[in-house]
């Protein structure tokens, strides 16, 4: 089976949002972040789809998929990567990043109203992750030239042990190499998740812990060095 990565699609979003919602439903930091009987599947599919479309214009959003398909039928997506383009700290943000963050914070907006809330998401431990987040690329991000950022990355069930999370790494990884910059990821599973990104050359940097009350949520900062020749 021959695979490609390419860049992400308003066709390949539906196949998109099917592979990440299979992929983090037993994800620990989505049973943290999210109240099982309340979840909105729905709700989830539209908030990920305003994500995707911003992503088209403003990141690096990738899919996998088979090079052919037979009688030419649309090739299924086998995995999905996000990542942030590093932006130098001494640079303020653009206008144009400005105006599309905004965008897609209102398309959100749009989206709680229509389901009548945000559909089982815990927003005090929402934004207990962003203030840790915060706190730990505070402490860990030392290069001025900023980091190649992995927000999201899920292979479908039927497509791994194929190297497909592979090829979606290297597609970013390889152009850091070119570039020197460093790369940078958080993980919500220790094992098997931090082994397989340290085989990809990522090293520990921290343990971040996202606390409320008695529940906690571990995630795995990990940092990527550029490789040379």
């Amino acid at each position: 089976m021959a695979i490609e990565v390419v860049d992400l699609t308003e066709a390949d979003i539906p196949g998109v949002i099917q592979v990440i919602q299979q992929a983090f439903s037993d994800d620990p930091y989505f049973k943290w972040v999210f109240d099982e009987p309340s979840f909105n599947a729905q709700r989830n599919y539209d908030s990920l789809a305003a994500r995707c479309r911003w992503g088209i214009n403003n990141a690096i959003f990738q899919v996998a998929k088979e090079t052919t398909s037979p009688n030419n039928s649309p090739t299924p997506i086998l995995g999905v990567s996000c990542w942030l383009a590093p932006h130098p700290s001494n640079q303020p943000e653009s206008w144009y990043s400005w105006t599309q963050s905004w965008l897609l914070s209102f398309r959100q907006l749009i989206t709680n109203i229509r389901h009548r809330g945000h559909g089982g998401l815990r927003t005090n431990r929402y934004w207990i992750w962003k203030t840790r987040q915060q706190e730990a690329q505070a402490s860990i991000w030392d290069d001025p030239r900023g980091y190649y950022f992995c927000n999201i990355v899920a292979v479908s069930p039927e497509a791994q042990g194929k190297g497909v999370g592979r090829m979606l790494f290297e597609a970013v990884t390889k152009r850091a190499d070119r570039e020197g910059v460093k790369c940078y990821l958080e993980s919500s599973k220790n094992v098997p998740n931090v082994m397989i990104y340290e085989r990809m050359g990522f090293e520990m940097k921290m343990e971040m812990e996202c606390r409320d009350g008695e529940d906690a949520c571990m995630l795995y900062c990990m940092v990527r060095e550029p490789k040379t020749e």
